[in-house]
């Protein structure tokens, strides 16, 4: 038997079930080709769970970012591939200002939000994306209304989630959906056939192909971002991992904040650093603080509002340290939903004058 047999032999005789399976794919993938040399051994990862392991997936293993490409052999696929199924989703125009609450209506119902953006589609881009429809009675109509106005665009992931996301959805028509299906999203949100709250992937080949017309690298499509009367909100991993994020957008907008542009970032630590480098020297927590923004998915938010909308969104935010925010302003983001001074739940931008430049960090910068 040679070594790596022998090694596979104890490691799969160690570990049980599915997390067997996922762990496998970590763990050989411990070899850098490049440089002929191991650079990770088997070791305990502390914050990473199975719900977390997916194709696609960026996970930071010691400190090192690690994008799972695939499966480590047939057998783990067959047992993981159908529990791990994506599909394509998107937040229609007429329904956009109700994203934190559908956003929670995808968490509290299992599914994992893998990718995120919101855009301004073109009208050659809407004909594009709904080229099956080209040349129906309602294609004209369908292309006015999806163009007149933002999207989130979102990839999400669960078990038979192409079937799920579309139970969800409900019936086409929200007018037949609010009598078969009173508690679907497009009964609550949509209006009609066309302005119908949202978009789901009708099977496993139109989920690829809808996702990569959003989020393959080459896939360049118009932020919602404006970059002027804004700052900056950044729903940290932590309560990402929770599924607290729709909770959070939800209060956001109740309080009068508009979410102009939304997006999911994985942040590597040379950004964090970048990003964090005002605290560098000030705050004892700087290095917890980077490490907890590249521990997962983040949720970047440019948020606008009327009058000093910094100064407003900051305290709805609330203290720094949750318990403090708890003892004197309970109702703040950060007495909701923080754990600590480093899992505070949400950053907002300090001073006014990094409002418009922390925005353009993540909506433009990191963009390219």
């Amino acid at each position: 038997m040679s070594k790596s047999e022998e090694t596979r032999q104890n490691v799969e005789e160690s570990l049980h079930g599915d997390l067997m399976s996922v762990v496998s794919i970590l763990y050989f993938c411990d070899f850098d080709i490049k440089n002929k040399r191991v650079f990770l051994k088997r070791s305990k990862c502390e914050g990473i769970r199975l719900h977390d392991l997916h194709i696609g997936a960026v996970v930071n293993i010691h400190s090192r970012q690690l994008t799972i490409k695939d499966y480590a052999d047939i057998s783990t696929s067959n047992r993981l591939k159908s529990k791990n199924e994506k599909t394509f989703a998107m937040v229609k125009p007429d329904a956009i200002q109700e994203v934190g609450t559908i956003i929670d209506t995808v968490y509290q119902n299992g599914f994992a939000i893998c990718n995120m953006k919101s855009v301004i589609l073109s009208r050659n881009e809407a004909e594009e994306f709904y080229r099956e429809h080209f040349g129906k009675p309602f294609f004209n109509t369908l292309m006015s209304f999806i163009t007149s106005g933002p999207v989130l665009a979102m990839e999400l992931k669960a078990e038979s989630a192409v079937t799920r996301w579309r139970s969800l959805l409900g019936p086409t028509d929200s007018r037949a959906a609010r009598t078969e299906a009173p508690s679907s999203l497009r009964a609550r949100f949509g209006f009609d056939n066309t302005k119908n709250a949202c978009h789901g992937s009708d099977s496993d080949q139109s989920a690829n192909r809808e996702t990569d017309f959003f989020f393959k690298s080459n896939a360049k499509r118009q932020s919602t971002a404006r970059f002027a009367d804004c700052t900056l909100c950044v729903i940290k991993p932590h309560a990402v991992k929770e599924g607290v994020a729709g909770k959070i957008l939800m209060a956001i907008q109740e309080n009068g904040f508009y979410l102009n542009a939304l997006q999911m970032f994985h942040m590597e630590v040379a950004n964090a650093q970048e990003f964090f480098e005002v605290y560098k020297g000030v705050l004892l927590e700087y290095s917890k603080m980077v490490d907890e923004l590249c521990s997962g998915p983040c949720i970047v938010v440019e948020i606008c509002g009327e009058g000093d909308v910094h100064k407003a969104f900051r305290d709805f935010v609330g203290p720094s340290d949750p318990e403090v925010a708890k003892h004197l302003r309970p109702h703040t983001l950060r007495a909701k939903f923080g754990l600590d001074k480093v899992r505070n739940a949400v950053h907002c931008t300090d001073l006014p004058d990094d409002a418009c430049l922390e925005v353009e960090y993540f909506f433009n910068i990191l963009n390219q």
